[in-house]
């Protein structure tokens, strides 16, 4: 097989291949190594390559399965983290010059149960600043592989660009009020955010602690199963993460739709484009012919709730940054350095109000769910925006807020989404299909999201690089 089809593998694909010894895990790293080289230059999406240490595992993998001792479905396997996840031995930039000689003394927990699983760890990918909005000056943003014209959507754009591009089949992302989501519909690949506290955060730099959820970032439902089976369960080191077992979310895949209760709300998608809606409304209607049952529902209002968003991250923001903030200040780009000057005016009683808000939206959300299974929206309000229309060098402004309408809620109430590519725009550019999950519910959202891609091919469309 020749290089540039090793690279287009999914997880699932390369496991198999390797399972089989079809395929070396020296070969797919070698290929995965060259493309990046080849193509990273172009399109900015990792931060830190690390060729000898992914060539080391590499071989480790090749010797360990050889020998009969093999370690699961990753083993082998490249896939790449968002650089605010600590790799020992390895700066963790978090897309800033802040942390400049932040070398990590030991290796996120995500990290470690990635090397557990024996997954082949290729190198850090880009991000905006700190996982914001804005790229840090020094660090010019990721092109999108689709369009090179039109925005990754952020913050986990290098995970977005690498997968979609084929210079890796899974990357780590984290999301704090869409950043899985925004990246993954504007570059046309599959993300999942698992329940709050699912996946463990300690070694990963935050920016909102009670918002922050950690997932994968890859080409299928399948794919993004197998990493979360990898990464999820209970971590002593960060006292939020669940105590109960990981949902089996590989092993949910055969079950289909059938009998499945997916929840609609025009009103909610109202805001989205008419070319999402009608674009998501297909997908659920795929679903639908599989046995779904589509359930109309109306959702909490959202409006006001919004603006709980830069109230209650800023300041949880601020307090992470205590160390480095304002006696760094002059090191941050602009755009974070504001949002950090912005937080430091709220007051303790803003904070409470929003926070009272965002529990009682929450609480009501529980409700929806004693009615479906899953809720179906986009992704996102539109497909990606031509660069420079979201002025991400500008100074922060809460007037973000209702460009999360289809993102944020599912931080606040800690709900686990699946974001699947759902067609195209006439000019190339990717739709993206949402599905919210109750609590705990992972495993029935890879499940449909298998179901719905054994039915479609968007997810095995490849960018015109």
């Amino acid at each position: 097989m020749a290089n540039d089809e090793l690279c287009w593998l999914g997880v699932s694909e390369a496991s198999d291949l390797i399972g089989r010894r079809a395929l070396s895990p020296v070969e797919l790293t070698e290929a995965v190594l060259q493309r990046i080289g080849d193509l990273n230059g172009r399109l900015r999406a990792f931060i830190t390559v690390l060729p000898e240490q992914a060539r080391a595992a590499a071989r480790s993998a090749e010797q360990e399965i050889a020998a009969g001792r093999r370690r699961g479905a990753l083993h082998g396997v490249p896939v790449a983290a968002k650089d605010l996840c600590d790799m020992r031995g390895t700066v963790t930039t978090c897309a800033s010059t802040v942390r400049g000689d932040a070398v990590a003394a030991r290796d996120a927990t995500v990290v470690a149960r990635l090397q557990a699983a024996g997954a082949v760890i290729v190198g850090k990918t880009h991000l905006t600043e700190f996982a914001l909005m804005g790229y840090h000056p020094t660090r010019p943003p990721p092109i999108n592989p689709w369009r090179a014209d039109c925005d990754t959507g952020g913050s986990s754009s290098g995970s977005g660009v690498a997968v979609a591009a084929g210079l890796v089949p899974a990357a780590l992302g984290t999301d704090t009020g869409g950043s899985i989501r925004f990246p993954s519909a504007w570059c046309g690949v599959t993300g999942l955010k698992p329940t709050y506290g699912r996946v463990s955060r300690a070694g990963v730099f935050p920016l909102g602690d009670s918002l922050d959820h950690i997932g994968p970032m890859t080409r299928s439902a399948a794919d993004a199963a197998l990493l979360l089976d990898a990464i999820a369960g209970f971590d002593p080191a960060d006292p939020t993460t669940l105590r109960e077992s990981p949902p089996g979310c590989a092993a949910a895949l055969p079950a289909g739709a059938r009998g499945v209760r997916i929840g609609w709300d025009d009103a909610y998608l109202s805001a989205a484009s008419p070319p999402i809606v009608d674009a998501v409304r297909a997908a659920v209607e795929v679903l639908a012919q599989a046995g779904a049952q589509v359930v109309e529902v109306t959702l909490p209002p959202v409006d006001e709730l919004l603006w709980a968003w830069p109230v209650i991250c800023g300041a949880e923001a601020l307090a992470a940054h205590a160390e480095l903030y304002p006696a760094r200040a002059a090191s941050y780009g602009v755009g974070f350095r504001s949002f950090l000057e912005y937080a430091s005016q709220l007051s303790a009683a803003e904070y409470a109000r929003h926070n009272t808000n965002r529990h009682n939206w929450s609480g009501a959300l529980r409700g929806v769910f004693e009615e479906v299974d899953v809720l179906a929206c986009p992704s996102t309000f539109a497909t990606a925006m031509p660069r420079g229309a979201l002025d991400t060098d500008a100074p922060f402004s809460p007037h973000i807020a209702p460009f999360m309408r289809f993102t944020a809620p599912y931080n606040f109430s800690g709900s686990p989404t699946l974001s699947l590519p759902c067609g195209f725009t006439d000019d190339g550019l990717p739709h993206s299909l949402q599905l919210v999950g109750a609590h705990g519910g992972e495993a029935l959202l890879c499940r449909l999201g298998h179901t719905y891609q054994q039915l479609t091919d968007w997810h095995r469309r490849r960018p015109p690089l």
